[in-house]
């Protein structure tokens, strides 16, 4: 099994999970709420995360993704619902909220 690993800022926390793991599952990897996920579906913008290292690494967003993150004001493509993300590689992510 490969690990992958996600960094989720503002606090620094590094997550090692396996290639290819939904994001949701950071909540059962450290006892801190890092990703405040609401509805796990994309359609209540609860886990809007900026994507600042591999993007690539996080699957392409869908169309209804990319509508919805343009419905919430976050357009320019360093967004993204962290419940529509898989994990294939290292990435660094920050809560859109702490921005």
């Amino acid at each position: 099994m490969t690990l992958k690993k996600l960094t989720v800022l503002p606090t620094g926390t590094e997550i090692l999970l396996p290639a290819g793991s939904p994001l949701t599952e950071v909540e059962y990897e450290t006892p801190e709420r890092l990703i405040p996920f609401g509805c796990r579906s994309g359609s209540c913008g609860a886990c809007v995360i900026e994507v600042l290292e591999g993007s690539g690494h996080l699957g392409e967003p869908d169309p209804d993704e990319l509508d919805f993150l343009e419905d919430l004001g976050r357009t320019g493509g360093s967004h993204r619902l962290a419940c529509q993300c898989r994990l294939r590689g290292d990435a660094t992510v920050r809560v859109a909220d702490d921005i």
